[in-house]
């Protein structure tokens, strides 16, 4: 499956765009569209720079990885909008979190069961902490997992 326009909108609304390497909420250096690896497996760190394009280019490649990696772990064919949402998830989590994950386990075995909903909004924190940024971005792909179109009432 491929991630739709909506669902590359949805990650870059939540992940913004810096040209330059900073520390994230966790202190893992961060570059372009919330990456802290590079296509070739090196980490970001401080002092690096990335161009808009390259940053983009960067972003599909890692989605492309992304796909891959969770179409080897979920088990059913999901409508577009839920894959979106999954994406969204798992591209700010990482596919090693997705992938031991309750909400996974609960996806496998019914893609429709409600409770999957409250699996996105465990994912509130970073560092430990609970941070509003992730409360409504998982309110966001909860609802997006649930209903064909994303909304932008959890500001």
């Amino acid at each position: 499956m491929r991630l739709t326009e909506k669902g590359l909108e949805l990650i870059k609304k939540h992940e913004s765009f810096r040209n330059n390497a900073y520390q994230d909420s966790a202190g893992v250096w961060t570059i372009g569209w919330g990456n802290t690896l590079y296509a070739d497996g090196t980490h970001v760190k401080e002092g690096d720079f990335i161009y808009s394009r390259d940053a983009s280019k960067l972003l599909e490649i890692i989605i492309n990885k992304l796909e891959e990696g969770l179409e080897q772990v979920i088990e059913w064919d999901l409508y577009p909008y839920q894959w979106d949402a999954i994406v969204s998830l798992a591209y700010n989590i990482g596919i090693g979190a997705f992938s031991r994950s309750t909400l996974l386990k609960k996806l496998n075995r019914d893609p429709f069961d409600p409770s999957i909903l409250d699996e996105f909004l465990r994912w509130n924190k970073a560092g430990g902490k609970v941070l509003q940024g992730l409360i409504r971005r998982r309110k966001q792909e909860a609802y997006l997992y649930n209903n064909e179109q994303p909304i932008d009432k959890y500001r």
